[in-house]
């Protein structure tokens, strides 16, 4: 199955964890990539660092701000999509979290996420991804699509980020 939460609401990373931890509960080997994430000690970076082990990996440089960072970028998406296709035929499920992004921001390309996407389905791998702007081919190929639609957020009253919540 390949899998792909999208949208402009919070949330994307969280269900890609939670499909995670469904898999691990029914006895799988997943592996975790995130993309664009740099290693700040999220909440979910802390937890899938001791659950997963050698099978998370943070390859992001951070936000994607300026053309100027797009060498580093570049190398960081490469970096961790070179991790995913080692690990793709041995893992159940391969989530690859903020793909949408490196894929939007042109830091990957549709072939290499393609090319990913058939060493799954020829391994029997699920594939998870995330993040915002979901292109029509990848929505095409999909098994699932959730897209999940910000209403109404914090920060809109100038509430900064709160630790358990989006870090």
């Amino acid at each position: 199955m390949i899998i792909v939460y999208t949208g402009d609401g919070k949330g994307k990373t969280s269900a890609s964890v939670g499909q995670a931890i469904r898999a691990l509960g029914q006895g799988m080997r997943v592996c975790f990539a995130q993309f664009m994430k740099s290693n700040r000690s999220t909440g979910e970076q802390l937890f899938l660092g001791k659950t997963l082990g050698d099978d998370f990996y943070i390859g992001g440089y951070g936000f994607f701000r300026t053309e100027a960072e797009r060498p580093q970028h570049r190398k960081a998406a490469q970096a961790t999509l070179a991790w995913a296709q080692q690990h793709v035929a041995a893992c159940a499920m391969l989530v690859l979290d903020e793909a949408l992004y490196a894929l939007r921001s042109g830091l990957v390309t549709q072939q290499e996420i393609e090319s990913l996407l058939d060493a799954a389905t020829a391994a029997g791998t699920h594939v998870v991804l995330s993040g915002r702007g979901l292109p029509k081919w990848l929505e095409a190929r999909a098994d699932i699509v959730s897209s999940l639609q910000e209403i109404k957020h914090a920060w809109q009253q100038g509430i900064a980020a709160t630790r358990g919540i989006e870090y």
